[in-house]
Order: structure tokens, then C-alpha cells, then sequence
């Protein structure tokens, strides 16, 4: 049981959510590392077995305090944080000169001043390509989603409407990935071309997508050669693959995706003169982050209908949506609440991943994940 000082002088498996500090009894004093969520019983011993760490864990099921992050990263090593935490200079200054490392479990490090990282010469790591798979089967199941009309027809049920529903042959209908007689070809586009943009098209082609375009940063140098190999393990579904500018995304696309990173300069890059451009029948699905999409303008834009549909796992100001936000009362507007890394496999990897991550960087080792903060 723990004192009442709130620590355990033992590294037993008692419940994580009781403990606040796990030291290990050794003669040099071991480097304090603070935790800021319970990463559960198959990750933690990575850190509370380890005799050179002395953890100091936030011992609630929900994000950490400001007021107790900052008490208690006084003279840590390294802390690892969740993307609710704010790492600004005020954070740094307080933990003092002895931290070393801070580890996000997240592949997003907007929470995090990387200049004042830098400045420090501290070390950052996160945890990229672990969500890849995860990320990528939302983002497909969103656009099944927005495409079937899944928020405005399952609403029919859930609200007992069904049995006064009268059927007629186009009821209910919506534009389908797949290719038909009718629709020989099927173009989707995606703002962003990393790993999981292109994970993404792996099974968007099983669903008989033909030809991909897309958008990258402009300053980075085209990659025709990966873009060969990526159409020729696609072919012969797949016909084409492109580099496009912004304004043939949004015309040509039957689905745009957007996997795009954050930050100032793609904030709100889908705007009102990107979806006037789209197809009336394309859909938009955005499981990147909610700063890339102007809300606003999409809500004006399923209202007036200059596109079929959205898909969206994040959205602009989340966690702070309430019921009167202009997209959820958009029927044709499916919204989950950022859980494209919510899977059991892909949470457990991240949080392995953020442990090492802290654990490399406290002893000084390679880091399974870390940003370059060189340039």
C-alpha cells in the first residue's frame, strides 16, 4: 500500500492507477523520470523495474494536472508526456538543467516548443509508423462512412424513424468507392503522401479505386522513383499515380483524404475556394489534424451542398465541441472523436514506444524514435 507520502519503496505489479512514485532501492541515486498517464501493465515495468529510475507517475485515469506536472518534473531526467501536455518554456524551465529527454506518446508534436527543445539541446521523441495501419483503416472506414450516408441513416434508427420511412428505389443512396459499369473510374486524392497516405491507398484499390493524385509540401523534391514503385505494386487496378497542385486535388478527386501534418502553414489549407472546387458527389475525409480544415466553410459547404459528404476524426478547437457546433448538425457530417490510433495493437505499441524512447534518452542510448531537431 502506499504511504502516506504517496510512493512504494518496490517495483511489485500492484494497480498503476495507485501509484505516484516507484523508487528502487540502490545505493547511487537513480534518474527520476515522470510519467503523466498509466501506460499499463505490459508497458510499465519497462520504466518501474528498472533500478537507475526512480518513476514518478500521475496516478489518475484522465490528463495530468498543469500544477502537479510542474511540481514534480523538478529535477527530472525525462518525462513522458501525453499530446494534452503542453511543452513550452515555462515546462523546460521548471524541470531544470538535469532533463535530458521528453518523450510524446503521439506521432503530433504540436504540443511541444521544438525551438526550446533545441535551444536546450534536450533530445524529443514520439512515436510515428506504430499507427500507420490503424490511422489508415480509419480513414478508409470513414470514407465508406461519408459516401453511405452512415451518420444521417443510422439516425433514422436510432431515433425509431425507420418504420415510417417509406423506401423508394434512391432512398438512402450514396456514392460508392468501388467502380461500376456506370463508373468505370474512381480518383482519390490525398493532401499529405507519407506512410499512412499510402497504406491507405492499399486498400482503397482493393475497393477498386484506379488512379491516385496527391499534394505534398511544395519545398520537398518529387519522389518519382518510390511513385513508380508504388503504381507498378498497384497494377494493374491502379492506372495512375500523380503530383498535383491543390486545385487539380480538389477537382479530380472522388475522395479527398487529408494525412497532412499540422501547424501554421496548413491551417485551414481546405478552405471555401478548395471545396467550391471539389465534386458534388467527392467526399472529404480529414484523420490528420482539425487545423487543416476550415469548419466553417465546411459546414457552408454540406449545407449547400458543393460536396456529398465528410468524414472527420478530428476537428478544429476538439476536444471542446458541444452540440451546437455547426458540422454536428450537418446530417451528412460523420464525426469520431480522434480515435484513429484506437486500436489495442497500435496504443500498446505507441506506449512501448514512448517508454523506450524516455529510457534511451535518460541513459544517453539510441532512441527508437527520435525527431531530428537539427534543421
Amino acid at each position: 500500500m502506499p504511504s502516506t507520502n504517496g510512493s512504494i519503496a518496490s517495483t511489485s505489479r500492484a494497480p498503476h492507477s495507485r501509484l505516484t512514485t516507484i523508487s528502487s532501492h540502490v545505493s547511487s541515486k537513480p534518474s527520476k523520470v515522470v510519467v503523466c498517464r498509466d501506460l499499463g501493465p505490459d508497458v510499465m515495468p519497462i520504466l518501474t523495474e528498472r533500478k537507475d529510475l526512480e518513476v514518478v507517475l500521475w496516478p489518475e485515469d484522465r490528463a495530468c494536472e498543469r500544477e502537479w506536472l510542474l511540481k514534480n518534473i523538478k529535477g527530472a531526467a525525462g518525462v513522458l508526456v501525453m499530446i494534452t501536455d503542453i511543452v513550452n518554456e515555462e515546462f523546460l524551465e521548471t524541470a531544470g538543467p538535469n532533463l535530458r529527454v521528453v518523450s510524446t506518446m503521439s506521432v503530433g508534436y504540436e504540443h511541444v516548443d521544438l525551438k526550446q527543445i533545441a535551444k536546450r539541446g534536450l533530445r524529443l521523441g514520439y512515436t510515428p509508423a506504430v499507427l500507420t495501419d490503424a490511422v489508415a483503416d480509419i480513414s478508409i472506414m470513414l470514407a465508406l462512412m461519408a459516401g453511405r450516408n452512415v451518420n444521417e441513416t443510422m439516425a433514422i434508427v436510432r431515433e425509431g424513424q425507420w418504420p415510417k420511412f417509406t423506401w423508394s428505389p434512391f432512398a438512402m443512396c450514396g456514392p460508392q468507392i468501388s467502380t461500376t459499369a456506370h463508373s468505370p473510374s474512381r480518383t482519390i486524392g490525398f493532401l499529405g503522401f507519407g506512410r499512412i497516405s499510402q497504406a491507405t491507398l492499399s486498400r482503397a484499390v482493393s475497393f477498386g479505386v484506379t488512379d491516385c493524385i496527391y499534394h505534398s509540401n511544395p519545398s520537398s523534391p518529387p519522389k518519382l522513383e518510390r511513385d513508380q514503385a508504388i503504381l507498378k505494386q498497384h497494377q494493374p487496378q491502379l492506372k495512375s499515380l500523380r503530383s498535383v497542385d491543390l486545385d487539380t486535388l480538389a477537382r479530380e478527386s472522388d475522395v479527398v483524404i487529408v494525412l497532412a501534418p499540422g501547424g501554421e502553414k496548413t491551417k485551414h489549407i481546405i478552405n471555401e475556394e478548395f471545396l467550391r472546387k471539389m465534386k458534388k458527389h467527392a467526399v472529404l475525409v480529414n484523420a490528420a489534424r482539425g487545423t487543416l480544415v476550415d469548419s466553417d466553410a465546411l459546414a457552408k459547404a454540406l449545407r449547400e451542398k458543393w460536396i456529398w459528404g465528410a468524414g472527420l476524426d478530428v476537428i478544429e478547437g476538439e476536444p471542446n465541441i458541444s452540440a451546437d457546433h455547426p458540422l454536428l448538425k450537418e446530417p451528412r457530417c460523420n464525426i469520431v472523436p480522434h480515435i484513429g490510433s484506437a486500436t489495442f495493437e497500435t496504443r500498446l505499441g505507441m506506449a512501448t514506444l514512448a517508454a523506450d524512447n524516455v529510457v534511451g534518452g535518460i541513459l544517453g542510448d539510441k532512441m527508437p524514435a527520435e525527431l531530428d531537431l537539427s534543421s
